[in-house]
């Protein structure tokens, strides 16, 4: 068995952007293998309340590796339009936009619509992995049919 540090994509002075960037770049890719390398063993997921998650969510590392393992199901052409980040010790704040295209209906969205996010995350960076996301996301709504559309 290999030791973490032997898979970590990043070399040991990589900074924690540069952790939190290639996560998210992995997570484009799609899958868990990608992700992987980049997560402390700890890691955990909280999702504020959102459209498609009025409850919000908790999810442990091997939760979060789960639903990226099956993401293809769910979305394909993830992407991450970062617009802003800060970093102050090993805590990096990211704002971006985020889209993909659903390969199946969710509430508000049909199978083929692109679904877009405007996302900010709090991430915490401890020996070069993520250990923590707070992400806070806001789903931009497809347009509702005007009047033209619903006419028979």
């Amino acid at each position: 068995m290999t030791s973490r540090a032997a898979t970590r994509p990043l070399p040991p002075e990589a900074s924690p952007l540069d952790c939190v960037l290639g996560l998210l770049r992995a997570l484009e890719t799609g899958g868990a293998a990608a992700p992987d390398p980049f997560l402390a063993p700890d890691y955990v997921l909280t999702e504020a309340p959102s459209l498609l998650a009025p409850q919000g969510s908790i999810r442990t590392r091997s939760e979060v590796l789960a639903g990226a393992e099956r993401s293809g199901e769910v979305v394909v052409g993830q992407r991450f339009e970062v617009r802003r980040s800060t970093c102050e010790a090993g805590r990096v704040v990211v704002e971006a936009d985020w889209s993909a295209v659903l390969q199946l209906g969710l509430p508000y969205w049909d199978a083929g619509d692109e679904i877009r996010a405007s996302t900010v995350a709090v991430f915490e960076v401890r020996d070069g992995l993520v250990v923590s996301q707070h992400s806070y996301d806001c789903y931009h709504r497809p347009p509702e049919p005007g009047p033209a559309a619903t006419a028979s």
